[in-house]
């Protein structure tokens, strides 16, 4: 919530959400809400995008001044998430808006957009000496702490009568898989192949635990921000790696111009494009993946002019400032089902997704410490960003844990973690099945 001092004392109009007057801003959301009621509401990107700034900016206000909300458990993020996804499943918001938001998120690739901004600048925005040291340590990080993980749900499972089996290939390998798309539904085919049964029945065993591991990944970075509010020392408050003084090359007085945005916009998509192209000769890795490849290389050779790399940081920093909220309604709106979540909420299946994210976490936190990370951040990225549910679940972790500047290696750990896990079950159906 922003305010303005003012020589009359207190008034109303000090108070803003998204730089506009409260009053104003209240105005806009009745508007919206009776459109919305009255199916007035204009269809295609114009009716999704409003739909969700507006509720974005409200929700994420109503989140970060909630006592024990903005304390613990992620402020603005998680309140914009699931407050968004209850107004679908009580029915305030009708088919009609859902379907539309979700044409724009998915099929109109707004996700794909804001990730392509947010990864083209992060990469082209760090020291090059960072993003060398930190590459050839953050992948064996990640996958130590997803073996930990593996093993700690496979015992507990065991313990509890769940059965190991289980435990791993129907928890803890959806959870890691890096998302719907990417992980259960291709996990969901090779099972039935290997069982010689139908997929449907599959996807609905693992469809909770890539939820509940989503929410509870969701949950674990506001406490990890937390912790790192109250012990300094165990966070680089988004910086990864210790001992480096300039992980981000920012400007800090450089001003923007509507010039530099416009080649920030047209850079992240190119890099996106590029990705797409290699993806369809090399389909096994994620074209998210292939890009943040791509960018990683450039930067690392020296390959994009300054001018450029700076431009794709102001670009990023425009979409990250204006549009997270808004694409985290999208999230709730169009990709989370509190219904779904609820029929799988037990004790025993919320303990083993419980020991998978903390397992990954602590995991994340102490191997990232010995080779030189900071261990909230390492926790963060190597950790909760293999339990969450792809892109979008990284979008939500960060935001929850205020370090959007992580998403490149948040993205390592969803695409290329999430690709070797798909390899491994391909590899545990043929054992264990």
């Amino acid at each position: 919530m922003e305010k303005e001092k003012s020589t009359s004392g207190f008034s109303i109009m000090s108070i803003k959400i998204s730089g506009i007057p409260l009053p104003i801003y209240l105005a806009f959301t009745a508007v919206t809400a009776v459109s919305i009621a009255m199916k007035w509401l204009p269809s295609g990107m114009i009716g999704a995008l409003l739909v969700m700034m507006i509720f974005g900016g409200l929700f994420n206000i109503i989140g970060n001044n909630l006592p024990i909300v903005k304390t613990f458990l992620g402020g603005g993020a998680i309140v914009c998430i699931f407050a968004s996804a209850a107004l679908v499943y009580t029915g305030l918001i009708p088919e009609n808006v859902v379907e539309n938001v979700d044409q724009f998120m998915n099929k109109t690739g707004f996700l794909n957009f804001y990730i392509a901004a947010l990864i083209t600048g992060s990469i082209l925005g760090m020291d090059r000496s960072l993003l060398l040291k930190a590459a050839v340590r953050f992948l064996p990080v990640a996958l130590c702490a997803m073996t930990v993980a593996i093993l700690s749900v496979g015992a507990v499972g065991a313990l509890v009568g769940y059965g190991f089996v289980d435990a791993v290939m129907y928890v803890a390998i959806p959870m890691m898989g890096g998302g719907m798309g990417a992980g259960v539904v291709p996990l969901s085919g090779m099972y039935a192949e290997a069982l010689h049964t139908d997929s449907a029945a599959i996807i609905s065993r693992m469809i909770p635990a890539s939820t509940l591991g989503n929410v509870m990944a969701i949950v674990g970075a506001g406490l990890l921000a937390k912790l790192g509010d109250v012990k300094p020392g165990l966070t680089g408050n988004g910086r990864l790696m210790r001992n480096h003084n300039s992980e981000m090359n920012e400007k800090k007085n450089s001003s923007v111009s509507l010039e530099e945005l416009g080649i920030g916009l047209i850079t992240a998509m190119f890099f996106f494009l590029l990705g797409v192209i290699i993806n369809k000769f090399v389909p096994a890795v994620h074209s998210y993946a292939w890009m943040i490849i791509l960018v990683a290389v450039s930067k690392a050779c020296g390959f994009i002019p300054v001018k450029f790399e700076d431009s794709a940081r102001q670009w990023s920093q425009f979409v990250m400032k204006n549009w997270t909220s808004a694409l985290l309604v999208g999230i709730g709106i169009s990709m989370i089902d509190l219904g779904a979540v609820a029929k799988a909420v037990s004790p025993m299946y919320l303990l083993l997704v419980f020991v998978v994210v903390g397992s990954v976490s602590v995991g994340a936190a102490v191997g990232g410490y010995l080779v030189g990370f900071y261990p909230v951040e390492s926790a963060i990225t190597a950790g909760l960003c293999t339990t969450n549910m792809g892109g979008t679940g990284d979008i939500a972790v960060l935001s929850a844990a205020r370090r959007m500047e992580l998403l490149p290696f948040a993205q390592i750990a969803t695409r290329i973690c999430g690709a070797l896990i798909l390899i491994v079950a391909s590899l545990l159906t043929q054992i264990l099945f």
